[in-house]
C-alpha cells in the first residue's frame, strides 16, 4: 500500500477547498432570492408594528396594503417620486457623494456623521385617510448603531404613537431594554413637540414624576443603561430638527395635507 505524501495531503485539503467553496457559492445564489424576500418581509413587519397594525399569524401583505411608501427630500420637505422607496436604501445612499450629505459635527446629535439626503416615509391610512406616518431614524447608541420606526399621528403631526427598533447591537438587559415591551409602551401619547413648536420629548435618567408639568412629553430612563437612552433621547432631537424631518413636517402643516 503506498504510504500518503505530503503533495496528496495538501492535493486532498485543496480539492476539499474547491469542493467545499463551490457549494457554499452555489448556495448564496440559490438562496439570496429567498434571503432578499425574507428581510423583506422582516422590514414590513417591522413598519405595520411601529403603525400598531402588527397581528401575529396575519398576512403581512395584506395588512401593508394600508401603508403608503414615499420618498422624501429632507433639505425641502417635498416629496421625490421620481424614487422608488421600495427599493431606496437611505443607509448606503449616506455613503455615496451624490446621494448623501455630511454632517456638520455641532449638528450631529445622533452621532451618524453623514445621512442620505432621501429617505423613504411611511403613510398609513384608516378608511382611506393617512392616520400616522411612520418615520425612520437612527443613532449610535453605547455600542452599535440603533435602526428605528417612530409614528407620529398626522393630526397634529406631535403625538407620538410608538418607538420601535429592528437592529441594534446594545447589551442585553440593559440597553437591550429598548425591546422591552413595557418600555416601548411608555410613548404611545407623548407629545414629541410643545406648543410653540420645539422639540419636546425627553428620555430621563430615572422615572418620569407623573406630577410634572412636562410629563406627557417624557419617558423613563432605562437603568442601568445611561449611555444608550442618551442616544435615543439625542437620536430624537436630531431626526425631529430641521436638520432631519423638520422641513417635511413644517410642509405637512403648512400645506394642511399630505401630498
Amino acid at each position: 500500500m503506498a504510504k500518503d505524501t505530503m503533495s496528496k495531503t495538501f492535493f486532498v485539503a485543496f480539492a476539499l477547498c474547491v469542493v467545499c467553496s463551490v457549494l457554499v457559492s452555489a448556495a448564496a445564489v440559490v438562496l439570496k432570492p429567498t434571503q432578499a424576500a425574507n428581510k423583506l418581509a422582516d422590514k414590513k413587519k417591522n413598519i405595520l408594528s411601529a403603525a400598531g397594525l402588527y397581528e401575529d399569524g396575519a398576512e403581512i401583505d395584506a395588512l401593508f396594503e394600508q401603508i403608503e411608501a414615499r420618498v422624501v427630500d429632507l433639505q425641502s420637505g417635498q416629496y421625490a417620486d421620481d424614487i422608488d422607496p421600495s427599493t431606496f436604501d437611505f443607509v448606503s445612499a449616506a455613503k455615496d457623494n451624490e446621494l448623501g450629505t455630511a454632517i456638520d459635527p455641532g449638528l450631529d446629535r445622533a452621532g451618524i456623521k453623514r445621512r442620505s439626503r432621501y429617505i423613504p416615509v411611511y403613510l398609513v391610512r384608516k378608511r382611506g385617510a393617512v392616520d400616522k406616518i411612520v418615520l425612520p431614524l437612527y443613532g449610535k447608541g453605547l455600542w452599535s448603531t440603533l435602526y428605528g420606526f417612530l409614528a407620529i399621528d398626522r393630526d397634529d403631526l406631535s403625538t407620538i404613537r410608538s418607538l420601535v427598533y429592528y437592529q441594534h447591537g446594545e447589551t442585553p438587559g440593559l440597553g437591550g431594554e429598548v425591546d422591552n415591551p413595557a418600555w416601548k409602551a411608555q410613548w404611545n401619547g407623548k407629545q414629541a413637540f410643545d406648543a410653540e413648536g420645539n422639540i419636546a420629548i425627553q428620555v430621563m435618567r430615572g422615572a418620569v414624576d407623573p406630577s410634572s408639568p412636562s410629563a406627557h412629553s417624557q419617558v423613563d430612563g432605562l437603568s442601568g443603561a445611561t449611555i444608550t437612552a442618551r442616544g435615543v433621547h439625542d437620536m430624537l432631537h436630531y431626526w425631529l430638527s430641521e436638520e432631519g424631518y423638520g422641513p417635511y413636517l413644517k410642509h405637512l402643516r403648512s400645506e394642511g395635507g399630505i401630498g
